[in-house]
């Protein structure tokens, strides 16, 4: 099974628990969200309407709890620690790996300086240990560890939930790459066409060069021809008149 259709069961089931547990008993159910092994993606929890009631309540920190881990880092809660619940061990993995992944949004090579920063590892082996056991075999990210440039390229990173605003950026990117590849394939297909062009060009000139050959070769064929047959007229005028002088 994937990590796409492992999401998907995973949101359902926290989607349902927040839909019919109201109040202070949603705290259990964010903590253990944010504390699942495979569960990477938070918004759909987010739009839940029981979720967005906790805003301006005493339990609104659970609130803010998810969009950290709907859109935030391990820097951007070390920030706003003494606003937030502390974390348990697996929420302190989870948005570890999550800050990976938004790292990957921007970079597709990441220097172990950046990642020891930014994941609060002190050496290069618990950072690799790191990415190898928590992240490739989890199957969030796929790359190549270069220990001679130290650091990582990245070949596939899972997505994160889209940051407000976000979305007019990506819908903004996709329409500047339609327009580039619109361009490019107006640009393909008239080259296309002058080769089109060009190849029936050169089957003119190739048929034109063959009828001028086979002009030559008439005329020449003719002039050998005249130049057989008057030899032999002129023997035949030497005959006769020796004929008659013999008479």
């Amino acid at each position: 099974m994937d990590i796409e259709q492992k999401q998907a069961e995973h949101i359902e089931y926290f989607v349902k628990q927040a839909s019919i547990i109201r109040g202070s008993s949603l705290a259990k159910v964010v903590i253990e969200a944010t504390s699942h092994p495979s569960l990477f993606a938070f918004s759909e929890i987010l739009a839940v309407p029981n979720i967005l009631e906790l805003q301006g309540t005493e339990n609104s920190v659970y609130l803010d709890l998810l969009r950290l881990f709907a859109h935030g880092t391990w820097s951007d809660y070390k920030s706003n620690a003494g606003h937030l619940p502390q974390l348990v061990p697996d929420q302190i993995l989870k948005l570890k790996q999550l800050t990976v992944l938004t790292l990957a949004e921007t970079n597709k090579v990441l220097p172990y300086d950046v990642l020891m920063q930014e994941l609060d590892v002190t050496n290069v082996r618990e950072l690799e240990d790191f990415l190898i056991n928590e992240c490739m075999y989890v199957g969030i990210i796929r790359g190549k560890l270069d220990q001679l440039r130290r650091c990582f390229e990245m070949q596939f990173a899972a997505g994160r939930d889209l940051r407000p605003g976000q979305l007019g950026s990506m819908i903004q990117t996709l329409t500047n790459w339609l327009a580039t590849s619109d361009n490019l394939l107006i640009s393909i297909q008239e080259k296309i066409k002058w080769a089109d062009t060009m190849s029936e060009l050169d089957k003119k000139h190739k048929k034109e060069a063959e009828d001028k050959v086979e002009e030559v070769k008439k005329s020449l064929s003719l002039k050998k021809l005249h130049t057989v047959s008057r030899p032999t007229l002129i023997s035949e005028g030497m005959k006769r008149s020796t004929l008659n002088l013999m008479e």
